[in-house]
């Protein structure tokens, strides 16, 4: 099956321009189309005012009738489509619930909904009374258009036929007339955002012999490409990784035909002047796992969505992609990846269970289980990460089911020893709209990570097996000097009811990064 250029970035892209307007919904059906939805989010203390009242009377009275037949209450969830003739617009009357607890991502998703439904040429979307409603901003819901917009269609006959197979809308407008006016920046902040995150959806979905470690590389040479002078990717390979002694990860890519690409994209900015902060942000990059000799089999193995293992990489390639767009200053960020399969193989030297590996920076694991292969990964980036001078590192991994039964779905788990980078994290997902929860790092743990013929195992029981992850990946950093955190992500990665990509961390990590720029 074809599929879009290693390197063609914009493709599976949402594409549709996003403007913030001054026009008010009643003058946006006013002069709008029959290609058009309007979207007007409705709060349930909107119901009585005289804005309701003059949005009804657009309406022929119809609003008035679904409110008087219990279908309209401005719940949160509310989607009412209401024709109002020939030639105009559609109307879409989307409930907020609560006017303090309506949120602007929420409503623009909800509008991207409609407008996908229609298929729609162009979309506007408002609300009633929107100074009452502290959580609807305009990046919000900027964010909430374009990610609602995205359908990634790149493998389904039909959408390859079409022209433009992933988005019928052409054009958004967010109606902010009550808002003052001076928004649009806020939304081009947020458009770009969303290009990182749409990035990192297009990337997890992609079937593995579609993403596979030269993809990676390839994605992450097109985004320093994009950015010339401010942004340098290098790509280490097999004898690279050799030379500078990274037998962890080697060790997990020695089963697989597929050569590991170890990717190393470094941002730095504009100008002349050095940065003031020096960060790194590194992703997990198994573009698929098999679970090696520990095959992964059975019920609730998952090993059919095994291509979502590379979820780490995808953000921190999708916030690269962010970043090389937003371009903040004072800041140098190393975006690190070590990319490879895990496979099952008579290769000479696939990992076996039982095989001692040695790190770069020199401490022995004995592998007791084959199916904990990301943190071998990681062991070896982080090092890497570390030796670049950095004084704060990121990491991000689908590393554990344990944090899926501890957390569910929609929560990834957040392991620091540093207090600080834990409040600067968490500072940063609340305005991300990203959910983590951080989890303890219990050193009397370690015991059960011993080992009798080298430094360490690399898995110890199921109780707590999410935390002793944790404490493996922090014998490669040396916390002392660096603030480091990892968050295990396996949980919000993916969308099991849309059973696709859901581009978590990418938004988290932009903001952490653009906080720690200069002003």
């Amino acid at each position: 099956m074809d599929h879009p250029a290693r390197s063609d970035l914009s493709a599976g892209l949402p594409s549709a321009q996003v403007t913030a307007s001054g026009e008010s919904a009643a003058d946006r059906i006013a002069a709008g189309g029959p290609t058009e939805v309007v979207v007007v989010g409705v709060a349930e203390e909107d119901l009585g005012t005289p804005e309701f009242a003059a949005l009804d009377a657009l309406s022929g009275g119809v609003l008035a009738d679904l409110v008087a037949s219990g279908q309209l209450k401005g719940k949160g969830g509310e989607a009412l489509p209401v024709r109002l003739g020939k030639g105009k617009p559609l109307l879409v009357v989307a409930g907020l619930g609560k006017a303090k607890d309506a949120k602007g991502r929420a409503l623009g998703e909800a509008a991207a909904s409609a407008a996908r439904g229609a298929r729609a040429a162009s979309l506007s979307v408002g609300m009633l009374n929107g100074g009452d409603k502290p959580g609807l901003s305009a990046g919000g819901l900027a964010q909430g258009c374009v990610l609602g917009l995205y359908e990634d269609r790149r493998f389904n006959s039909a959408g390859q036929k079409e022209e433009s197979p992933l988005v019928a809308c052409e054009s958004v407008r967010l109606l902010l007339a009550a808002a003052g006016g001076g928004q649009q920046p806020e939304v081009d902040r947020a458009v770009d955002l969303c290009a990182g995150v749409c990035q990192a959806r297009r990337l997890v979905n992609g079937p593995p012999n579609v993403v596979d470690p030269q993809f990676l590389a390839d994605q992450a040479e097109a985004i320093a490409a994009a950015c010339p002078g401010q942004m340098k990717c290098t790509i280490l390979e097999r004898a690279d990784c050799e030379k500078l002694g990274m037998g962890s990860f080697l060790g997990v890519s020695a089963a697989s035909n597929l050569p590991p690409k170890f990717i190393h994209l470094v941002y730095t900015g504009e100008g002349d002047v050095a940065p003031e902060r020096k960060l790194a942000c590194v992703g997990k990059g198994l573009t698929f796992d098999s679970g090696g000799y520990n095959l992964k089999a059975g019920p609730g193995s998952m090993i059919e969505l095994m291509k979502f293992d590379m979820g780490g990489s995808a953000a921190v390639l999708g916030a690269a992609r962010a970043v090389s767009l937003l371009k903040p200053a004072g800041v140098e960020v190393h975006f690190i990846v070590a990319a490879c399969e895990n496979m099952v193989s008579g290769n000479p030297g696939a990992l076996r269970p039982g095989d001692v590996l040695t790190a770069s920076n020199g401490k022995t694991i004995e592998v007791n289980n084959t199916d904990a292969e990301g943190r071998l990964t990681l062991a070896d980036a982080l090092v890497y990460a570390e030796r670049q001078g950095v004084r704060k590192i990121v990491d991000l991994a689908t590393l554990t089911g344990a944090c899926i039964i501890a957390l569910g779905d929609r929560c990834a788990g957040l392991f620091t020893p540093s207090d600080g980078l834990a409040d600067d994290l968490g500072e940063a997902a609340k305005t991300a709209g990203e959910k983590h929860w951080r989890m303890p790092m219990e050193e009397e743990y370690w015991e059960q990570m011993k080992s009798p013929i080298a430094d360490m195992v690399n898995t110890g029981s199921r109780a707590g097996g999410s935390i002793t992850a944790a404490l493996f990946l922090k014998r490669y950093v040396d916390t002392d000097k660096v603030d480091w955190a990892h968050l295990d992500i396996a949980g919000p990665v993916w969308d099991g009811k849309t059973k696709s990509a859901t581009g978590y961390g990418v938004a988290t990590l932009v903001e952490w990064i653009v906080r720690q720029a200069s002003p």
